[in-house]
């Protein structure tokens, strides 16, 4: 599967992740949070951006308990919670999030 921005096509695993990771920019997110149905505010950049991070230093997409430590260990406990992830990524924080994010899909996501 593939998509195209500004004359670049850009591939796509069978469920819609980024094939290679350095393509990702913020116009491609824009497009996979379109497809997603997801409008993004700056809650949901301050959450991909801490998945670039955290991929980024563990080579690794979280699943759904790490993200939320982890974000609670740096955003603070009122963003550090299930709740508040799924209100941004209805579809499931690690995997929509990281889907829109670049990344893989997180190991133990369906």
């Amino acid at each position: 599967m593939s998509f195209e921005i500004n004359g670049k096509v850009y591939e796509t695993d069978e469920e819609g992740y980024l094939v290679n990771l350095a393509d990702w920019n913020e116009e491609v997110a824009k497009h996979l949070a379109a497809e997603e149905k997801v409008e993004l505010t700056d809650a949901h950049w301050e959450v991909i951006n801490f998945l670039r991070e955290y991929y980024n230093d563990y080579q690794i997409a979280p699943a759904i308990r790490v993200l939320t430590k982890a974000i609670g260990k740096k955003l603070g406990p009122e963003k550090g919670n299930s709740k508040y992830l799924y209100e941004l990524f209805p579809y499931g924080p690690a995997k929509q999030a990281c889907k829109i994010a670049g990344l893989p899909k997180p190991t133990g996501c369906i």
